[in-house]
């Protein structure tokens, strides 16, 4: 909980501080679609896979330093870490998997098996297997020091998007355009758990650090969180306007963040070892006869508490931002020149100024967990069935006209973010034009 990484379609990485009034910093290289980052095992290096068939290295710093490589012959779809910190895994829509050494990123080799592009690739927490999803609907497990694939997994009806280890190293987990989720064990080779709880294309799962619950995020615009003891969907949590399409849960497990189409990046706290949900769950079985899963609404407030990351307009949930108009977010220093000033992206290739062995090995103290002021959840809509209908009706006019102004707001700021910019290249101009007179008097 002291920096968060993202990446976007605006072809920069994200590097978003926990620290009362540390700005973000926006990492500039990348010549097109940012599509999976990656903290090493430190903390001290962030991988990213982009769109522009390269893969880069960069130090989480103001200095912004990065080395970057062709690492594929198209878009670099997946990049994780060893458990070591010493290897690199790479997936790519060339339909092959390709490991890499972090040190002057040299390549080892290639794992070809695959029929359709890889969209995701993930190290076992041993770093002895690796496991990957493609669009071929296969999940294919692999053993890297034998370079074979050990097991093809054929059950999803779909696109495989997203693969992931269970802490454990036991199990692994799937998500898939066919809207499922899939838990199996890698000991037997069996299906354990199929979950269909989600009504669109699942992109993105992440396992608690505890290996007992499992989150995921879907283009049907929600967050869900499954108990993998019990084997059922736990939750719902809506915050996102539009397709979820990434989430991680911290690695303590007490935070998760996530990603949207909607251009935000949203931070939620946890507190599944801390609550005792017998309770939340016995009275939801009252309520709704066991037929669906419990939502935030049926949580205490403390459960959840939502944190905008972004400097961005938030349009997700007007309530909680006009409750927090007084928490202002640290604004953004640009590494690099700025992206918007010319018609492509400056490339970065400054060489690391230390080694990366000796950044791979220096760990970083436990981390310190800063949240901001409890605030009650409002990312579920209020049930018309606990409240008055005339109530409720006002208040869903409320919520109504709050999202309306909201999203004027958005609209204001990106104008006012287009007109900076042409302000600031006039500025270029202009000063380009009095140089010139300058040289021609």
């Amino acid at each position: 909980m002291k920096q968060l990484a993202s990446g976007s379609m605006d072809s920069c990485l994200m590097v978003w501080n926990f620290k009362p009034q540390m700005r973000a910093y926006r990492f500039v290289g990348h010549k097109d679609a940012v599509i999976d980052v990656k903290f090493s095992p430190s903390g001290h290096l962030v991988a990213s896979a982009s769109r522009d068939k390269t893969v880069r290295l960069w130090i989480p710093t103001v200095k912004g330093e990065s080395t970057v490589f062709k690492a594929h012959t198209a878009t670099v779809r997946s990049v994780d870490f060893s458990a070591d910190g010493q290897t690199l895994l790479t997936a790519s829509d060339d339909k092959t998997i390709k490991l890499w050494t972090c040190h002057r990123q040299k390549f080892l080799f290639s794992l070809n098996q695959h029929m359709n592009w890889v969209r995701s690739a993930k190290f076992s927490p041993d770093g002895r297997l690796i496991v990957s999803g493609s669009d071929d609907k296969t999940v294919r497990l692999w053993d890297k020091n034998s370079k074979e694939c050990i097991h093809t997994f054929y059950e999803h009806g779909g696109f495989v998007n997203h693969v992931e280890f269970h802490p454990s190293g036991t199990c692994i987990a799937s998500a898939g355009t066919d809207s499922t989720v899939k838990v199996w064990d890698i000991r037997m080779n069996k299906l354990l758990q199929h979950y269909t709880a989600h009504s669109a294309a699942v992109n993105s799962l992440s396992f608690h650090a505890s290996g007992n619950y499992l989150i995921s995020g879907s283009d049907d615009s929600t967050l869900k969180i499954f108990d993998l003891l019990e084997g059922r969907l736990f939750y719902t949590l809506h915050g996102h306007q539009g397709p979820c399409t990434a989430v991680s849960f911290s690695r303590s497990g007490e935070h998760f963040a996530s990603g949207g189409s909607d251009e935000q990046v949203l931070v939620w706290k946890t507190n599944f070892d801390q609550l005792d949900f017998s309770e939340v769950l016995q009275s939801h079985k009252q309520k709704q006869n066991c037929q669906e899963e419990p939502t935030v609404a049926d949580i205490p407030p403390r459960v959840l508490k939502q944190r905008k990351c972004s400097s961005a307009p938030a349009s997700v949930d007007a309530r909680s931002e006009l409750r927090n108009m007084k928490d202002q977010t640290p604004g953004v220093t640009d590494i690099g020149p700025s992206i918007y000033s010319s018609g492509q992206p400056p490339v970065l290739n400054g060489g690391l100024s230390r080694d990366f062995e000796d950044i791979q090995g220096n760990e970083r103290p436990a981390p310190e967990v800063r949240t901001t002021k409890d605030t009650p959840s409002t990312t579920q809509p209020l049930e018309p069935s606990n409240i008055p209908p005339p109530l409720a009706n006002t208040l869903e006019h409320i919520v109504g006209q709050l999202d309306i102004l909201t999203q004027t707001v958005s609209l204001l700021e990106h104008r006012l973010t287009m007109t900076e910019n042409k302000l600031r290249e006039c500025l270029d101009n202009q000063q380009r034009i009095n140089v010139q007179i300058g040289h021609t008097d």
